[in-house]
């Protein structure tokens, strides 16, 4: 189950502007449980019921109130994505290199849907983990190029169809379906620094 939520939550950390967009877009969560042992709001309390997405160029973080994964961050030169856990100050990496999802196929529809005001493409692509529907902006454009080597969660895959971020992401498991959508986009300039990890951080790889 830990293996399942700590993947998740770098996943929703990906999905979650051409010239690329800089700044934040913060994002609301909701879930619908598809197991009786588990409520919806323990999901919501296990993963977060709201998302503060970074992204600079080739960078990118994430911020969540939820108790397993409190950040995630993204490094490209060395390819990690490392995460904070909510119960421990060591780091987890992993690889971007290595996805463990397989995308069986995508579809596309065009002006699918109206978001913050952007018109969005939906995106929806069967994997093996189960299906991920995604609502993306070309006037929100992402150079998919700078994130070739981001295997992990089906980024790079992702990102070269849609060239943008999704203001809206439906994930559907076994265990749960997951809504996240957009509510508020502030494109601006954002430090470097800030996607720096913390002075002597310790970290380890992700065992899960």
């Amino acid at each position: 189950m830990k293996k399942l939520i700590l993947s998740f939550a770098l996943m929703m950390s990906m999905m979650s502007f051409a010239q690329s967009f800089e700044g934040e877009i913060f994002y609301k969560n909701t879930v619908k449980s598809k197991v009786l042992e588990i409520e919806a709001e323990k999901w919501l309390e296990m993963l977060g019921s709201e998302q503060h997405f970074y992204i600079k160029r080739d960078h990118y973080k994430s911020e969540t109130n939820g108790k397993v994964a409190q950040w995630q961050l993204y490094d490209a030169k060395s390819n990690k994505i490392y995460t904070k856990p909510g119960n421990s100050e060591v780091l987890l990496w992993n690889d971007a290199a290595i996805n463990n999802d397989v995308v069986i196929k995508s579809e596309v529809k065009a002006h699918a849907a109206k978001i913050l005001g952007y018109d969005c493409d939906e995106i929806k692509m069967t994997c093996k983990s189960g299906i991920q529907t995604f609502y993306v902006s070309a006037k929100l454009a992402v150079d998919y190029k700078l994130y070739e080597k981001h295997a992990y969660g089906n980024w790079s895959v992702f990102l070269k169809q849609a060239n943008g971020l999704s203001l809206k992401t439906i994930i559907e498991t076994p265990q749960f379906i997951m809504e996240q959508e957009a509510v508020e986009i502030q494109p601006r300039p954002i430090d470097e620094a800030f996607f720096k990890l913390p002075a002597n951080a310790k970290s380890t790889k992700n065992p899960y």
